[in-house]
Protein backbone atom coordinates (compact mmCIF):
# COMPACT_ATOMS: atom_id res chain seq x y z
CA UNK A 1 0.00 0.00 0.00
CA UNK A 2 1.10 3.55 -0.72
CA UNK A 3 2.54 5.71 1.77
CA UNK A 4 -0.06 7.23 3.79
CA UNK A 5 -0.58 11.46 3.45
CA UNK A 6 0.05 13.60 6.85
CA UNK A 7 -2.62 14.85 8.40
CA UNK A 8 -3.67 17.49 10.92
CA UNK A 9 -7.61 17.81 12.53
CA UNK A 10 -9.40 20.79 13.83
CA UNK A 11 -12.69 20.89 15.79
CA UNK A 12 -14.30 23.41 16.79
CA UNK A 13 -15.92 23.01 20.24
CA UNK A 14 -18.89 24.79 21.83
CA UNK A 15 -20.11 23.50 25.10
CA UNK A 16 -19.22 19.83 24.43
CA UNK A 17 -18.04 18.77 28.11
CA UNK A 18 -20.46 15.76 27.54
CA UNK A 19 -19.21 14.24 24.77
CA UNK A 20 -15.83 15.60 24.12
CA UNK A 21 -13.77 13.36 25.85
CA UNK A 22 -15.00 10.38 24.45
CA UNK A 23 -13.82 12.41 21.01
CA UNK A 24 -10.80 12.73 22.18
CA UNK A 25 -10.41 9.25 23.21
CA UNK A 26 -11.18 7.57 19.38
CA UNK A 27 -8.04 10.30 18.23
CA UNK A 28 -5.91 9.30 20.75
CA UNK A 29 -6.47 5.80 19.71
CA UNK A 30 -6.09 6.06 16.31
CA UNK A 31 -3.10 3.54 14.50
CA UNK A 32 -2.30 6.57 12.61
CA UNK A 33 -2.26 10.14 14.52
CA UNK A 34 -2.08 13.51 13.32
CA UNK A 35 0.75 15.69 13.26
CA UNK A 36 -1.30 18.55 14.86
CA UNK A 37 -5.17 18.19 16.44
CA UNK A 38 -5.99 21.99 16.93
CA UNK A 39 -9.42 22.28 19.55
CA UNK A 40 -11.23 25.25 19.52
CA UNK A 41 -13.47 26.64 22.17
CA UNK A 42 -15.51 28.37 20.92
CA UNK A 43 -16.48 30.44 24.16
CA UNK A 44 -17.21 27.45 26.02
CA UNK A 45 -18.49 27.47 29.38
CA UNK A 46 -19.30 24.04 30.68
CA UNK A 47 -15.73 23.03 31.59
CA UNK A 48 -14.79 21.31 28.00
CA UNK A 49 -11.56 24.12 28.21
CA UNK A 50 -10.62 21.56 31.37
CA UNK A 51 -11.10 18.31 29.48
CA UNK A 52 -8.89 19.54 26.63
CA UNK A 53 -5.99 20.61 28.88
CA UNK A 54 -6.21 17.66 30.69
CA UNK A 55 -5.16 15.25 27.73
CA UNK A 56 -3.50 17.83 25.71
CA UNK A 57 -0.88 18.06 28.81
CA UNK A 58 0.09 14.42 27.64
CA UNK A 59 -0.32 14.30 24.16
CA UNK A 60 2.09 17.22 22.52
CA UNK A 61 0.43 17.10 19.56
CA UNK A 62 -3.10 18.35 20.52
CA UNK A 63 -3.69 22.17 20.89
CA UNK A 64 -6.64 23.79 22.74
CA UNK A 65 -7.40 27.71 21.34
CA UNK A 66 -9.83 29.50 23.59
CA UNK A 67 -12.39 31.86 21.65
CA UNK A 68 -14.35 34.67 23.91
CA UNK A 69 -18.18 33.78 24.49
CA UNK A 70 -20.19 34.72 21.96
CA UNK A 71 -23.88 35.67 22.30
CA UNK A 72 -25.16 34.68 19.34
CA UNK A 73 -24.97 31.25 17.99
CA UNK A 74 -24.62 29.81 14.01
CA UNK A 75 -23.24 27.83 11.54
CA UNK A 76 -20.73 31.18 10.69
CA UNK A 77 -19.82 31.30 13.75
CA UNK A 78 -18.18 27.30 14.02
CA UNK A 79 -16.96 28.29 10.57
CA UNK A 80 -14.64 31.17 12.35
CA UNK A 81 -13.75 28.84 14.79
CA UNK A 82 -12.41 26.66 12.58
CA UNK A 83 -10.84 29.33 10.62
CA UNK A 84 -8.70 30.54 14.33
CA UNK A 85 -7.94 26.86 14.48
CA UNK A 86 -6.17 26.75 10.93
CA UNK A 87 -4.17 29.90 11.31
CA UNK A 88 -2.81 27.59 13.96
CA UNK A 89 -1.19 25.89 11.86
CA UNK A 90 0.65 28.05 9.20
CA UNK A 91 3.69 27.15 8.49
CA UNK A 92 3.09 23.24 9.24
CA UNK A 93 3.96 20.49 6.62
CA UNK A 94 1.01 18.31 5.83
CA UNK A 95 -0.87 17.02 3.28
CA UNK A 96 -4.51 16.71 4.28
CA UNK A 97 -6.63 18.76 6.46
CA UNK A 98 -9.82 17.21 8.77
CA UNK A 99 -12.54 19.12 10.18
CA UNK A 100 -13.84 16.68 13.21
CA UNK A 101 -17.02 17.62 15.09
CA UNK A 102 -16.72 17.56 18.81
CA UNK A 103 -19.06 14.98 19.87
CA UNK A 104 -18.28 11.83 17.40
CA UNK A 105 -16.21 8.63 17.56
CA UNK A 106 -14.93 5.64 15.79
CA UNK A 107 -12.84 2.83 15.25
CA UNK A 108 -8.80 3.03 15.88
CA UNK A 109 -8.24 3.08 12.06
CA UNK A 110 -10.88 5.40 11.16
CA UNK A 111 -8.12 8.18 9.62
CA UNK A 112 -6.20 5.31 8.44
CA UNK A 113 -8.78 4.24 6.20
CA UNK A 114 -10.18 7.86 4.86
CA UNK A 115 -6.12 8.52 3.83
CA UNK A 116 -5.61 5.58 2.61
CA UNK A 117 -8.30 6.11 0.30
CA UNK A 118 -6.68 9.75 -0.67
CA UNK A 119 -3.31 7.86 -1.37
CA UNK A 120 -5.35 5.53 -3.76
CA UNK A 121 -6.83 8.21 -5.34
CA UNK A 122 -5.02 11.59 -6.36
CA UNK A 123 -8.84 12.64 -7.68
CA UNK A 124 -9.95 12.92 -4.92
CA UNK A 125 -9.98 15.92 -2.95
CA UNK A 126 -12.69 15.44 -0.23
CA UNK A 127 -13.83 12.16 1.76
CA UNK A 128 -15.99 10.88 4.56
CA UNK A 129 -17.58 8.17 5.71
CA UNK A 130 -21.36 7.28 6.42
CA UNK A 131 -22.45 7.97 10.22
CA UNK A 132 -25.18 6.93 12.69
CA UNK A 133 -27.07 8.81 15.24
CA UNK A 134 -27.84 7.36 18.88
CA UNK A 135 -30.90 6.38 17.54
CA UNK A 136 -29.36 4.31 15.10
CA UNK A 137 -30.26 6.85 12.51
CA UNK A 138 -28.82 7.20 9.36
CA UNK A 139 -28.71 7.93 5.64
CA UNK A 140 -30.15 5.26 3.23
CA UNK A 141 -27.46 5.77 0.33
CA UNK A 142 -29.81 3.98 -2.36
CA UNK A 143 -31.04 7.94 -1.89
CA UNK A 144 -28.58 10.06 -0.85
CA UNK A 145 -25.87 11.76 -2.91
CA UNK A 146 -22.85 9.12 -2.24
CA UNK A 147 -20.47 12.63 -2.95
CA UNK A 148 -21.89 14.11 -0.26
CA UNK A 149 -19.72 13.75 2.57
CA UNK A 150 -21.35 15.13 6.13
CA UNK A 151 -19.78 18.19 8.11
CA UNK A 152 -19.05 15.64 11.09
CA UNK A 153 -15.94 14.71 9.56
CA UNK A 154 -14.99 16.16 6.40
CA UNK A 155 -11.00 15.05 5.25
CA UNK A 156 -10.03 17.00 2.39
CA UNK A 157 -6.83 17.13 0.42
CA UNK A 158 -5.31 20.40 1.50
CA UNK A 159 -4.87 21.85 -2.16
CA UNK A 160 -8.18 20.70 -2.91
CA UNK A 161 -9.35 22.59 0.53
CA UNK A 162 -6.80 25.38 -0.88
CA UNK A 163 -8.51 26.00 -4.00
CA UNK A 164 -12.35 26.19 -2.90
CA UNK A 165 -10.90 28.79 -0.57
CA UNK A 166 -11.78 27.35 2.30
CA UNK A 167 -15.36 26.77 4.28
CA UNK A 168 -18.07 29.93 3.61
CA UNK A 169 -19.06 31.06 6.58
CA UNK A 170 -23.05 30.45 5.76
CA UNK A 171 -24.98 31.47 9.14
CA UNK A 172 -27.97 29.29 8.02
CA UNK A 173 -26.03 26.40 7.94
CA UNK A 174 -25.68 24.07 4.78
CA UNK A 175 -21.40 24.92 5.00
CA UNK A 176 -20.33 21.03 4.70
CA UNK A 177 -22.56 20.65 1.30
CA UNK A 178 -20.98 24.24 -0.09
CA UNK A 179 -17.72 23.17 0.67
CA UNK A 180 -18.46 19.79 -1.50
CA UNK A 181 -20.22 20.95 -4.22
CA UNK A 182 -17.58 23.37 -4.36
CA UNK A 183 -14.79 20.66 -4.54
CA UNK A 184 -16.49 19.36 -7.30
CA UNK A 185 -17.10 22.48 -9.15
CA UNK A 186 -12.84 22.13 -9.04
CA UNK A 187 -12.93 19.24 -10.88
CA UNK A 188 -12.21 17.34 -7.61
CA UNK A 189 -13.89 13.96 -6.88
CA UNK A 190 -15.97 13.93 -3.41
CA UNK A 191 -17.02 10.25 -1.83
CA UNK A 192 -18.79 9.18 1.21
CA UNK A 193 -17.52 5.54 1.83
CA UNK A 194 -20.05 3.15 3.38
CA UNK A 195 -17.74 0.62 4.84
CA UNK A 196 -16.67 2.70 7.70
CA UNK A 197 -19.02 4.16 10.23
CA UNK A 198 -19.38 7.23 12.38
CA UNK A 199 -21.06 7.45 15.23
CA UNK A 200 -22.59 10.50 16.71
CA UNK A 201 -22.97 11.19 20.16
CA UNK A 202 -26.25 13.23 19.50
CA UNK A 203 -29.68 12.23 18.01
CA UNK A 204 -31.05 14.55 15.52
CA UNK A 205 -34.06 15.74 16.45
CA UNK A 206 -34.63 13.64 19.27
CA UNK A 207 -38.18 15.33 20.45
CA UNK A 208 -40.75 15.61 17.48
CA UNK A 209 -40.94 19.85 18.03
CA UNK A 210 -37.24 20.14 17.44
CA UNK A 211 -37.09 17.25 14.65
CA UNK A 212 -39.97 19.46 12.59
CA UNK A 213 -38.27 22.94 12.99
CA UNK A 214 -34.48 21.03 11.83
CA UNK A 215 -36.47 19.79 8.52
CA UNK A 216 -38.18 23.42 8.20
CA UNK A 217 -34.30 24.84 9.01
CA UNK A 218 -33.33 21.90 6.50
CA UNK A 219 -35.27 23.16 3.68
CA UNK A 220 -33.98 26.30 4.21
CA UNK A 221 -30.45 24.89 3.51
CA UNK A 222 -31.65 23.29 0.53
CA UNK A 223 -32.92 27.29 -0.91
CA UNK A 224 -29.22 28.39 0.00
CA UNK A 225 -27.46 25.86 -1.69
CA UNK A 226 -29.55 26.11 -5.16
CA UNK A 227 -31.34 23.31 -5.39
CA UNK A 228 -33.72 22.36 -8.18
CA UNK A 229 -37.35 22.82 -7.47
CA UNK A 230 -38.01 19.58 -9.05
CA UNK A 231 -35.19 17.85 -6.69
CA UNK A 232 -36.73 19.37 -3.63
CA UNK A 233 -40.00 18.17 -4.93
CA UNK A 234 -38.86 14.47 -5.04
CA UNK A 235 -37.24 15.04 -1.73
CA UNK A 236 -39.67 16.23 -0.26
CA UNK A 237 -41.62 13.32 -1.40
CA UNK A 238 -39.24 10.55 -0.05
CA UNK A 239 -39.13 12.41 3.47
CA UNK A 240 -42.55 11.77 3.69
CA UNK A 241 -42.02 8.60 3.95
CA UNK A 242 -39.72 9.06 6.93
CA UNK A 243 -40.82 9.49 10.49
CA UNK A 244 -42.28 11.91 11.36
CA UNK A 245 -44.62 10.79 8.54
CA UNK A 246 -46.16 13.08 5.95
CA UNK A 247 -45.23 16.32 8.49
CA UNK A 248 -41.31 15.47 8.00
CA UNK A 249 -41.56 16.01 4.39
CA UNK A 250 -44.10 19.32 4.37
CA UNK A 251 -41.90 20.94 6.69
CA UNK A 252 -39.04 20.50 4.55
CA UNK A 253 -40.75 22.06 1.63
CA UNK A 254 -42.50 24.82 3.99
CA UNK A 255 -38.88 25.96 4.47
CA UNK A 256 -37.76 25.75 0.89
CA UNK A 257 -40.61 27.47 0.13
CA UNK A 258 -40.32 29.97 2.86
CA UNK A 259 -37.02 30.85 1.91
CA UNK A 260 -37.98 30.87 -2.02
CA UNK A 261 -40.70 33.35 -1.46
CA UNK A 262 -39.01 35.87 0.88
CA UNK A 263 -35.90 35.58 -2.03
CA UNK A 264 -33.45 35.47 0.88
CA UNK A 265 -30.03 36.51 -0.44
CA UNK A 266 -27.71 32.73 -0.99
CA UNK A 267 -24.03 32.02 0.30
CA UNK A 268 -23.15 30.87 -2.70
CA UNK A 269 -22.44 32.53 -6.24
CA UNK A 270 -25.03 31.99 -9.50
CA UNK A 271 -22.46 29.59 -10.80
CA UNK A 272 -22.68 27.30 -7.94
CA UNK A 273 -26.10 27.07 -8.32
CA UNK A 274 -25.87 26.45 -12.32
CA UNK A 275 -23.35 23.30 -11.56
CA UNK A 276 -25.13 22.02 -8.62
CA UNK A 277 -28.67 21.91 -10.26
CA UNK A 278 -26.92 20.24 -13.70
CA UNK A 279 -25.55 17.68 -10.84
CA UNK A 280 -29.03 17.09 -9.58
CA UNK A 281 -30.71 16.70 -12.74
CA UNK A 282 -28.56 14.27 -14.20
CA UNK A 283 -29.07 12.18 -10.91
CA UNK A 284 -32.67 12.40 -11.29
CA UNK A 285 -32.64 11.09 -15.05
CA UNK A 286 -30.33 8.63 -14.06
CA UNK A 287 -32.61 7.37 -11.23
CA UNK A 288 -35.90 7.47 -13.12
CA UNK A 289 -34.15 5.72 -16.07
CA UNK A 290 -33.06 2.72 -13.86
CA UNK A 291 -36.45 2.43 -12.24
CA UNK A 292 -38.16 2.59 -15.66
CA UNK A 293 -35.45 -0.46 -17.05
CA UNK A 294 -36.34 -2.29 -13.76
CA UNK A 295 -40.34 -2.34 -14.58
CA UNK A 296 -39.65 -3.73 -18.01
CA UNK A 297 -37.56 -6.27 -17.22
Amino acid sequence: MSTLPSYVLITPARNEAQFIEQTIRAVVAQTVRPLRWVIVSDGSTDGTDDIVQRYAADHPWMELVQLPERRERHFAGKVHAFNAGHARLEGLSYEVIGNLDSDVSFDEDYFAFLLGKLAEDPQLGLVGTAFKDESGGTYDYRFVNIEHVTGTCQVFRRQCFEEIGGYVPAKGGAVDSIAAISARMKGWKTRTFTEKILFHQRSFGSAQDGELMARFKGGAKDYAVGNHPLWELCRTAYQMTKKPFVLGGLMLACGYLWSSVRRLPRPVPPELVVYHRQEQMRRLKAFFTATLTRSRA
